[in-house]
Formats: structure tokens, sequence, C-alpha cells
């Protein structure tokens, strides 16, 4: 079971709050004031609820409304992503969502094909899944012979040549794709097959794949699916660490943007 850290860090800052303002609203006039006139011992749990509050509301603030870190465990993007990278998440770009609830209270913006996005999974919503957008509502998405077909029309595409894969035996090519204004890399592994077929993209929903064609659950496969608009998180921006203990940091990677 996954915790829900918006849910807890909701609830703690609602607590803190709440302790802090029955306390200023009814007792804190009645308490005398100290032998040397200084302002009274407070109890330890309005002591903690008061330095913590404004801590936790701006966490809350910038984690629901600007930006989340999120933490790569899979190579099922490489290689835009790879795994240890710790990214950040604009949370705006699409809309300002309440946290917990996931409803939307502003619209700003709409997910652009091409982007890379954060979603919770439709089979487990306590689960955070990262992919390229691939596919908008009322698209016709085909995937076959490892080449990605959008409304019957081929996505610019070139193989670059081989490239070095870690923990992978068979022959891996670099590729380069163009989705939309997006111009970015894939990987394709030579001798091994994914799921190919024709998705029809309903209203309200996006196809979501991996740069890691081969390498990659998503919306090809059952338990993934479809993605609803209700589920997006936001649009990964930037790489802010790269580190997969016990291995050394990458610190090349620090500060890379996310394309």
């Amino acid at each position: 079971m996954n915790l829900d850290f918006s849910l807890v860090l909701v609830l703690a800052t609602g607590l803190c709050g709440l302790i802090w303002a029955i306390d200023a609203l009814l007792f804190a006039r009645s308490r005398p004031l100290a032998a040397t006139g200084e302002d009274p011992q407070l109890p330890v749990a309005v002591e903690y609820a008061r330095s913590f509050f404004p801590i936790l509301l701006l966490v809350l603030v910038i984690r629901s409304f600007l930006f989340e870190p999120f933490r790569i465990p899979s190579s099922s993007m490489m290689p835009t992503l790879l795994i240890g990278d710790f990214i950040f998440v604009n949370k705006y770009t699409y809309g300002l969502r309440l946290p917990v609830l996931h409803t939307k209270i502003v619209s700003v913006g709409d997910p652009s094909r091409g982007d890379v996005v954060v979603f919770r999974l439709p089979s487990d919503p306590s689960t955070n899944y990262i992919k390229r957008l691939v596919g908008l509502p009322g698209d016709t998405v085909k995937y076959v012979n490892k080449r990605l077909y959008i409304n019957d029309q081929p996505v610019d595409f070139e193989v670059l040549g081989p490239y070095q894969a870690a923990g992978q035996s068979r022959t891996t090519l670099l590729a380069r794709e163009t989705l939309g204004e997006t111009e970015h890399s894939v990987l394709l592994t030579e001798g091994q097959r994914s799921l190919e077929g024709t998705f029809v993209i309903p209203q309200g929903y996006f196809f979501m794949m991996g740069d890691n064609r081969d390498n990659s659950r998503d919306s090809r496969y059952r338990g993934v699916g479809l993605v609803p608009a209700g589920n997006i998180v936001g649009k990964a921006v930037r790489i802010w660490m790269n580190w997969e203990i016990p291995k050394m940091p990458k610190w090349q990677r620090i500060g890379s943007s996310i394309q």
C-alpha cells in the first residue's frame, strides 16, 4: 500500500493550524504572564503547532500548485530519463488542482503531444507513472514494426545507431523521433517484440508511451491503458539529481531539462 503523502501533508497542516487557532481564540488571552513579565510559556502542542504550521503550509502550496519532486525507478523512459533521476514536475502547466481531491479549480493549459507527463495509474491511483504523451483525444494511434503512426501519418523517425544500454544483452538502437514540436530520443531493442496495435483515443483521455519502446508498460497494455484527463499530475521539466545508490551520483545530469 502506497503512502498518500498529499493526504498526510494536508492533515498535518490542518491539525497544526487548528491547534494554533483554537489556542489563539480560547486560551491565549487568559493565560497569565510569566513572573518576569515575558510572554507565558506555551503548551508543548501549541508551540509545535505554531512553529510547524507556516512551514507545512508553504510545502503544501508549493507541492500542490507549483512543483513536486519525483524519482525515476525504472528504465522505461531511457534514454530521456535514467534510473535514479530525481525530477521536478510542473504542477500548474495543465491547471491548478486541489490536493487529495485532484479537482481542477483553475484551467491554465492542456497537455501537448510530446510532453513527458506524470500521471496517476488508472488501475491504481496511488501509483504515479511517467511516460511521453503520444495520443491526444480524438487521435488514432498505431504502433507496428517499431514505428509509430498518428492518424494514419507516420511519425518523423530516424535510426541513429547502436546505444550502449546497461543491463541489456540484446542490441539496442538509438533513434530520433519528432512528436508535434518535440524532438526526442527513443530506444529500440532488436529481436524483442512489444505489443502492437491500433488504439482509438476518446475525448477526455490520453495515450502514453515510454521512450524505451520495447521495455515499457504503457497505454498499450492492460493495467495502464488510456489515461483520463483527471489523472494527469503535471509535466516533467527538469532533472535536479541522479543518484542510484550505491553508485556515485551522475553530476552531469543535474539541472538538465527534459525534452
